[in-house]
């Protein structure tokens, strides 16, 4: 598996260890390390300019290309070609033992998981792996201390089923037409359901292709070219962004020659691993969260509000539905205003180790929309001070009207 490790732009080799995964499936992590939080952005001439928000700042981090076969990853085996999250996350875990025996002086420190879309499926798998292998004293110790998923897809019969709702919300349909997406949801919530009992791969394709109906009609009513990762602008190419830059920078023989991939061409996202990954997509990631909150591990899951496709508001509703210990306090505990440098950032609400946190002008890549807000969030999450809502001198009274999910 193919990776980048950059230790702490602060020399701190005490700061926390934060993996970064980006979903796709199959796109590389190298578009977060770029475009969002990385320690470098590409300018227009192909040189690396620094980014002052880069998630160095506060960790030492790792971006690595996974499942098998995204960005550097390969394998010249169809065996190692992955289907589930179980395959995945037991990848993920050999990887982490690799890593802290090549990186030893690390392996003490505290451990996050961080990633965004369907890194809502991988991350608490992997974390569940890595939880495992704790208690069973496989290998290396890791010092797993929490996860954060931003705008992710986690558990996808309550997700799906809010499309109508968000869009009705946004404006993006009428209540005319409210009626004809909500039609699409039953059938919806049947076939993951039908997914979730059998488990085999045509049953879980079929909830795949019954699902994405309600998508593909909230852009037809639409009428737009309207993106989906944020629904503010409109799509520019497959990925609705220009990442040309990434791929022209990563396809420089000299580059792929300094990353030892001489022989790799760079694509942004994998349509081998997508496709080999559909079954997966109605799978519930949600069901191992509740075992970890009661081990202790933090839980973050955030969402700038105006993505669509993982939207906030379908995030919340799993989030406040999900059965744990605390379930009853977390969902009757006050939204708390988001500051950063007196300004608010967003709103969000916490009880124990969950937190959950709706990022204010933001899209599907928080990071990249609001960086400073991004950066800071990792800073207090990872000191365990994100809860406190922070300096709102600067902050107009009349702004905390929007304080509500």
């Amino acid at each position: 598996m193919f990776y980048f490790f950059f230790e702490s732009r602060k020399s701190n080799k005490s700061a926390p260890v934060v993996i970064w995964l980006t979903g796709g499936p199959g796109c590389s992590s190298e578009l977060a390390l770029f475009y969002e939080n990385g320690p470098f952005h590409i300018s227009n001439n192909l040189s690396l300019i620094w980014n002052d928000f880069g998630w160095d700042q506060e960790s030492n981090l790792i971006f690595v290309d996974q499942p098998t076969g995204t960005g550097f990853s390969y394998s010249s085996s169809a065996k190692d070609t992955r289907h589930n999250e179980e395959s995945i996350s037991n990848d993920l875990y050999d990887f982490l033992q690799e890593f802290f025996k090549q990186h030893g002086d690390y392996a003490n420190n505290d451990f996050y998981i961080t990633g965004e879309s369907y890194a809502g499926h991988y991350i608490p798998a992997f974390a569940s792996r890595v939880d495992k292998g704790n208690k069973a004293n496989e290998g290396i110790f890791i010092n797993l201390k929490g996860f954060a998923i931003g705008n992710g897809l986690t558990n996808p019969a309550i997700q799906f089923a809010t499309y109508p709702d968000f869009a009705l919300y946004t404006n993006l349909i009428n209540q005319s037409e409210y009626s004809n997406v909500t039609d699409l949801v039953p059938p919806c919530e049947q076939a993951i359901q039908a997914c979730a009992t059998s488990g085999s791969t045509s049953t879980c394709t079929d909830a795949f292709n019954v699902c994405r109906t309600i998508l593909d009609e909230v852009l037809n009513l639409n009428g737009t070219n309207l993106n989906v990762y944020d629904i503010r602008k409109q799509c520019e190419g497959p990925l609705c962004y220009d990442l040309s830059k990434v791929v022209e920078f990563l396809n420089q023989k000299a580059v792929r020659e300094a990353l030892g991939v001489e022989d790799i061409q760079f694509v942004t996202c994998s349509s081998p691993v997508y496709n080999a990954m559909v079954a997966d997509w109605m799978k519930n990631l949600e069901v191992g969260i509740p075992a970890l909150l009661e081990d202790g591990i933090n839980v973050l899951i955030y969402a700038g509000e105006y993505d669509l496709i993982c939207n906030w508001l379908g995030n919340y509703r799993w989030v406040n539905l999900m059965q744990w210990s605390g379930q009853n306090n977390f969902t009757t505990a006050p939204a708390i205003p988001f500051v950063v440098d007196r300004a608010l950032a967003g709103i969000m609400k916490s009880y124990g180790s969950l937190t959950f946190l709706k990022a204010f002008n933001a899209g599907h890549l928080v990071p990249m929309d609001q960086p400073k807000a991004a950066l800071e969030m990792l800073k207090r999450w990872t000191q365990g001070t994100l809860s406190v809502a922070g300096d709102q001198s600067n902050i107009l009274s009349s702004d905390f009207g929007s304080l509500h999910f």
